[in-house]
């Protein structure tokens, strides 16, 4: 076997890896996503939705559901900002960590009662939103996006403009269904779980958050690494 054959063996096998990670995850973000908003009556990863209602609020005078929405943007930068931290610091199995964090979180919530503090388990919901992001940051250089699938249907719709125009080159824009895919399904899933089980919900899809990540504890450590953008110091930089 030549040298450049076994690498675009380890490279399919990295992509179908990597493919079936972001769809479990994004299964899971969907859950999240739709329980969250049912729950609360707010978005809790769709932060582009939370601006303009938050900007609608704030134009009809209900200055405190604005400023709800407002703390929840930066509630979200902060989840994705402490997923990156806990990727690069605690473990090399970086998936693993914050995965395993956002199922401790998702618990967290769940335990919030209902009366008293209407807002803690959506802030709580809202934080792992943001840390789940820092799971998979992309796939053989190709970007991906878990909670805001509005990039990874641009992107696919872009990729279906240049096939069109004549680009035969299809697997960067094909794999950007995958997560739009696995968030849909995970938000049905979610939305059917609330109707029956209501604010237990959350603590079903913390089971399988965690299930996930211990999952993810199985892959080689290289791939764990490998899914991350890597860290480029003011050092190296100069």
């Amino acid at each position: 076997m030549t040298r450049e054959r076994r690498r675009r063996i380890i490279r399919r096998r990295r992509t179908v890896t990597g493919l079936a990670l972001v769809a479990a995850i994004s299964f899971v973000a969907g859950m999240t996503d739709a329980v969250g908003l049912l729950l609360s009556g707010d978005f809790v990863s769709f932060m582009t939705g939370n601006t303009t209602r938050a900007a609608i609020a704030f134009a009809d005078g209900d200055y405190s559901h604005a400023i709800i929405l407002f703390v929840a943007l930066w509630v979200f930068i902060l989840g994705n900002a402490l997923g990156i931290v806990l990727a690069y610091t605690v473990s090399a199995r970086r998936t693993f960590v914050v995965l395993a964090g956002v199922s401790i979180l998702l618990a967290a919530a769940s335990t919030v009662p209902d009366a008293g503090y209407p807002r803690l388990q959506f802030y709580l919901i809202v934080l792992s939103m943001g840390m789940i992001n820092a799971t998979v940051e992309h796939i053989e250089g190709l970007p991906i996006g878990l909670t805001y699938v509005t990039g990874a249907l641009s992107r696919f719709g872009r990729g279906i403009g240049r096939w069109l125009i004549g680009d035969r080159n299809p697997t960067g824009w094909l794999i950007q269904t995958v997560p739009w895919t696995g968030m849909a399904c995970g938000a049905v899933t979610g939305a059917f779980l609330t109707k029956y089980a209501g604010s237990h919900a959350l603590w079903i899809v913390s089971v399988l958050a965690l299930a996930v990540a211990l999952a993810t504890a199985l892959l080689p450590r290289p791939l764990h690494l490998h899914f991350q953008q890597p860290i480029v110091s003011a050092r190296r930089r100069a």
